[in-house]
């Protein structure tokens, strides 16, 4: 193990939202995979079909970052890690916005992806103040 990083084995709740909001993406996503995998009438693909799989992407991605910003002991670190799980989570945010807009069954749960990563937004202020 690197010598900079320190070794917690408690995680925050910055980390635990994170988990959740990656099983609620995971479970919306594959909702909305089984109307957007189809072809539209002209033969294209859905316009929607890869941001249904990006939210998982990003939203797997955010438990990495925050683990990596909590380990590492000095703050220039900590702070290029926290800077990107913000990046992670506006683009998040930014695609629940687009999803919102198909026409599917499964954009009905979106802006309960979208409350959760409100309060994830509320959670990473102050975990930014404590890195």
């Amino acid at each position: 193990m690197n010598a900079s990083i320190s070794t917690s084995k408690a995680h925050s709740p910055l980390y635990e939202k994170a988990m959740e909001i990656f099983t609620l993406s995971k479970n919306i996503s594959h909702y909305l995979m089984e109307d957007v995998n189809r072809l539209e009438k002209d033969g294209k693909e859905h316009a929607y079909v890869y941001v249904a799989g990006d939210i998982v992407q990003q939203s797997v991605s955010l438990v990495p970052e925050i683990m990596k910003a909590e380990r590492w002991r000095h703050s220039d670190k900590k702070h290029t890690y926290a800077a990107s799980v913000t990046r992670l989570a506006n683009r998040l945010y930014r695609n629940c916005e687009r999803l919102e807009l198909i026409n599917s069954n499964g954009k009905d749960f979106i802006p309960i992806l979208r409350n959760e990563l409100k309060k994830f937004r509320k959670l990473q202020r102050h975990w930014m103040l404590t890195l």
